[in-house]
């Protein structure tokens, strides 16, 4: 029994001594004993019951979800050398401070190529004001107006984003106010009536007919003035996204998958969704990669060669004599690859409407010295399409000012090619301010997270478009960082298509990169689905409804399970 009892005490005796070396290695792996101490050193006023209800109130701290505690803004250089805006996020976790992560977002200007020095010396300032204004914004008031707040309650940072940027607003319409109160009047002089002009020369008998340019043509209109912006407003844009990314990051999930509950609240719809995008999307990317390798021309002596450069955004600028030529060069591309144009690859052309226009002539300049009328540049789209039907959209046609060419072109191409505005379009915050996508007729719309653009406000346009059946595509500007959230905007709201420019350089490389790494992780959670083909038969209606109507008729679903029984019935 002795033997026994010795025996269980010494058990009993190890045990404690274990429990004592796992609490003491647990207090100085957690420094336990300094902040007792800080405690009791800050609260030594205090009664027993106060420091205990302190400690009380600590300890129960550690328990509480991450808050933001610190948001900094920074000027950073984006792809082209030029000032933009990054932005770090760190929250509380556990009591102390941590930096989460950072994102960057474009400025909303736009690369003008070769122009007047003293157009980009304006532009730079302006550039550096937007920049500089927008980090002032976020390290003096943004921080104090979102410290507490937990990342994953994005409508409420949003909610306060908004606000935040409608006081700036209203200070700015005041102080131009008060500005112009300030200006002396100046009486202008009574305005000059000019005299009637000389009534037309009388026709003579006899006299034969003139040549058709001796009808009048409808003037062009001017070009529309750009929507003024106010420096500052990238900031709300960058936070918004930086709390959603932190979001992401403290819940170890994709920023896609983050952005996708907050429209969809469901995980079914939105893998259903992303399955059928990133497979289109990586179809348009196979192609270029083994043109590398083959060299431009694909090997074909009959090609085009490539003298050119390399653009802003990537592309390639080449030299040809019509326009088919570029579109020849792919075709036989594809060809010696063993692509099929129309089945594996599809084109997209953007035409940039608005800067092929020559306002001294009123037409538009499709190449060097040749310039076509708005009417003529209908025909020259159609023509197109029936030369080459595996090109599945045309973006920005034409100016948004010339309405009746978009109606036209829509009428004639609206079951073949989708009609994409770009640059046509109002931005987001007009879009919803309006809630009236455009009086244009498009299938749908670029859209692109700039200035005060919050990820609340990318829910609610892309719902709105949804809702219209219109196409959302997600593009990134012309001034772009190697930040690669724009492709999990994009997957996670369930764009149809991404517009990211060329195949080159880090800042767009980055964001190919991430939707290869989107596509790994659906096939390896097995939601990565089936290839869609293209077929617009089911436009044919809509088409022939909107000449009647203000705005597009209903287009089919863009979900790919509807798209593929919709094309089974075709």
């Amino acid at each position: 029994m002795g033997d026994e009892g010795g025996s269980r005490r010494g058990g009993i005796t190890r045990d404690l001594q274990k429990l004592k070396q796992q609490a003491m290695a647990y207090y100085q792996e957690n420094d336990v004993p300094r902040k007792l101490e800080e405690l009791l050193n800050s609260t030594f006023y205090l009664q027993p019951a106060d420091v205990y209800g302190h400690l009380a109130n600590y300890f129960s701290k550690l328990a509480k979800p991450p808050s933001i505690c610190k948001i900094v803004g920074k000027p950073i250089l984006d792809g082209l050398g030029l000032p933009t805006l990054q932005v770090e996020i760190s929250c509380i976790i556990q009591n102390f401070p941590k930096y989460i992560c950072s994102v960057a977002i474009p400025t909303h200007f736009e690369i003008v190529e070769n122009a007047l020095p003293e157009v980009l010396d304006a532009e730079e300032a302006e550039r550096d004001q937007a920049v500089n204004t927008a980090v002032q914004w976020i390290n003096l008031s943004i921080t104090e107006e979102l410290w507490g707040l937990v990342p994953s309650n994005q409508a409420e940072v949003d909610h306060r984003l908004r606000i935040f940027f409608e006081h700036k607003v209203q200070e700015d319409k005041e102080r131009k106010e008060l500005e112009r109160s300030q200006e002396e009047p100046v009486l202008a002089p009574p305005p000059v009536i000019p005299p009637p002009p000389p009534p037309p020369p009388s026709k003579k008998k006899g006299q034969k007919a003139g040549r058709r340019d001796t009808l009048l043509e409808k003037p062009v209109l001017p070009p529309e003035p750009p929507e003024p912006v106010l420096h500052g407003s990238m900031a709300i844009g960058a936070v918004s996204l930086a709390v959603a990314k932190a979001s992401a990051t403290l819940a170890s999930t994709p920023l896609y998958l983050t952005l996708a509950l907050l429209k969809h609240d469901q995980g079914i719809e939105l893998l259903l969704e992303i399955q059928k995008q990133v497979n289109r999307a990586m179809e348009t990317l196979q192609p270029p990669k083994p043109e590398t390798k083959k060299g431009h021309n694909g090997g074909k002596r009959a090609q085009p060669p490539i003298t050119g450069k390399v653009s802003h955004l990537g592309c390639l600028t080449i030299n040809y004599d019509t326009v088919e030529q570029p579109l020849l060069l792919i075709q036989g591309i594809c060809s010696n690859l063993g692509l099929e144009l129309g089945v594996n690859v599809h084109l997209a052309i953007n035409c940039a409407g608005h800067e092929l226009m020559d306002y001294s002539k009123g037409k538009y300049e499709v190449m060097v010295g040749t310039q076509k009328s708005a009417a003529e540049m209908v025909e020259l789209y159609v023509d197109l399409i029936n030369k080459y039907p595996f090109i599945i959209a045309l973006i920005d046609p034409f100016r948004k000012e010339d309405s009746e060419q978009w109606d036209s072109l829509y009428a004639a191409l609206a079951s073949r090619c989708y009609i994409i505005a770009g640059a046509a379009s109002r931005s987001v915050s007009k879009l919803l301010e309006y809630r009236n996508i455009s009086t244009l007729k498009f299938h749908g719309l670029i859209i692109k997270h700039t200035n005060q653009t919050t990820m609340s406000d990318l829910v609610e346009i892309t719902h709105l478009l949804n809702g219209k059946k219109h196409l959302a595509v997600f593009g990134s500007t012309d001034s772009e960082s190697s930040d690669d959230s724009l492709v999990d905007l994009a997957v996670g709201l369930g764009a149809r298509f991404i517009k990211l420019g060329g195949l080159s350089r880090g800042e767009r490389m980055t964001k190919y990169n991430r939707l290869l790494a989107i596509e790994e992780e659906l096939v390896q959670s097995g939601a990565w689905g089936f290839s869609e083909e293209h077929n617009f038969s089911f436009f044919q209606e809509d088409a022939t409804a909107t000449m009647a109507e203000e705005t597009l008729g209903p287009l089919d679903s863009i979900f790919p399970t509807e798209v593929v029984e919709e094309s089974a019935k075709a």
